[in-house]
This record gives structure tokens, sequence and C-alpha cells, in this order.
């Protein structure tokens, strides 16, 4: 079968093939508002962690999604209901959304606000993020000192959720008229086109029923990845969708946590 993309627009356009997209958000921010305050977190210079009772068992990472442009930590503070429940601190970087920053310079607020977490808590680390924060949660383990070498040394996983690894599509969508992206640094910032830090087991993770190019693209990070000496494996999530996929992060046991947390 020949896959050809014609509307760049579509392509990557998630609400529009979801039954009922417009309740998502709602909801989001309702689960969010009320386990930040049954489990108040300790505020970053840039987003915020959340600590489980004792001593942690290692620090988990989620980074937002939202194309770069929308949405901040406070609208997902439940999916790390989770990892809490595992003994593991929760950090949920922020950073500077388009059109104000660049996505370069977002890569480099998202490694700050994980250095200074990994400072608080001990342990192993566990990167994870969702869509522009699963492109964000790859980024963080390229093998250009990004993230300091004593921070990623704890790295022990990686799973970047429905990730945008290669960028060079989205200069054909019209949602670059905020990105801002040319081809100089839609190239340096994809991590499918930059080598991966070794040793770090990376697995990408996708809802079946999500948009063709988020399944390529998941598929894609990993493939070369693999060719370049890192343990991959790219997992196809039945049934799920583009919003859903990250209902698992909620579930102590679900597959995903298990991936993630149990390295």
């Amino acid at each position: 079968m020949i896959y050809h993309v014609t509307d760049w627009d579509d392509a990557y356009a998630n609400g529009a093939h979801i039954p009922q997209a417009e309740g998502f958000v709602p909801r989001w921010q309702s689960a969010a508002a009320a386990f930040r305050e049954a489990y108040p977190p300790k505020p970053l210079r840039r987003g915020h962690v959340f600590h489980p009772d004792g001593t942690p068992e290692g620090l988990m990472v989620f980074i937002h999604g939202g194309y770069w442009m929308r949405f901040d930590p406070g609208m997902w503070s439940h999916l790390a209901a989770g990892a809490l429940a595992r003994g593991w601190a929760v950090a949920m970087p922020a950073y500077t959304l388009a059109p104000q920053a660049r996505i370069r310079q977002m890569v480099g607020e998202v490694a700050e606000a994980i250095t200074q977490a990994a400072a608080q808590v001990d342990g192993p680390i566990a990167l994870t993020g969702h869509s522009a924060g699963g492109h964000l949660a790859a980024r963080m383990i390229c093998d250009d000192g990004t993230l300091p070498d004593p921070v990623a040394a704890r790295v022990t996983s990686c799973i970047p959720i429905s990730p945008l690894t290669d960028l060079r599509p989205l200069m054909r969508t019209t949602m670059n008229e905020t990105l801002h992206l040319d081809a100089a640094e839609a190239v340096a910032e994809s991590p499918a086109l930059l080598v991966p830090r070794q040793g770090i087991p990376v697995t990408t993770w996708v809802g079946g029923m999500e948009r063709p190019e988020f399944i390529r693209q998941a598929r894609l990070l990993a493939n070369i990845w693999a060719g370049m000496g890192a343990p991959t494996d790219c997992v196809t999530d039945p049934g799920l969708h583009h919003f859903d996929v990250i209902d698992r992060l909620e579930q102590p046991s679900s597959p995903l946590l298990e991936s993630l947390l149990s390295r």
C-alpha cells in the first residue's frame, strides 16, 4: 500500500478524528486540580514535583504535549498518580511555549528543570512525555550534552508516548506559522536525526487508533535508533487514540508504567 500524505494539517490533527474530543480538556483540568489538592506538589523554577511518602524509589519525569504551543504542567497532574503510588517522585517540567520561544529554547528549559529536580531526588530517572512532550523526552537523551552527564547517567529508561521525532513534516503545516521552524532547526532538534546516548532503553509507545503519522513517527525513532546501537522497542497499544493513550500513567500496574519504572 502506498502511503502518501496530501493534507499535512489533517495528518497531524488529532481532535478532529476522536469522538467527543471536546470533553477531554475539561476532564483533564478537573482531574488534575483534584489530584493537586490531594497531593500538593513542590515547585521547581519551571514546573513542579510530586513527592511520595518516605524516600522516593527514583524520579519519573513527565513532559506535557500541546504541539509546543499549548498547555502547562498543571493540566496533567493526575498522570503522576501511578508512579506516585509506586513510591516514585514525579517531576513535571514547564517550558516557554511558541511563538514566545523556539523549540531549541524549550529543549534547554526542560533539561534545566530535569537537572533541578534530579538534585532534589536521588536514584534512577525515568523519562516520558506525550506528543510534543514525547519529542522533548527523546531529545533529552540525545548524545549532544543536552542533559549534563551526571544526570544522564542516572536515566534508566525513556518512553516517548505518541512522539514527534522528525520535525521536518511540521514545516508543511499551518502550525509552523506559530512554531517558526526552519530547515536547520528542524534537523537539529529532531531526535530521529540525532545520535542517542548509549545504554538507555527506549520504547516508543503509541495508540493503535492514532493518526498514521503518529504511528509512523513512533516507529521511525525506534527503527533508526536501533540501528545506532540503542536498545529500542515500539509498542502499539490497541484500541487507544492520542488523547487516552496517556491514561495508562494513572495505573500503577499498567504495562506502560511497568516498562518505564521496572528497569
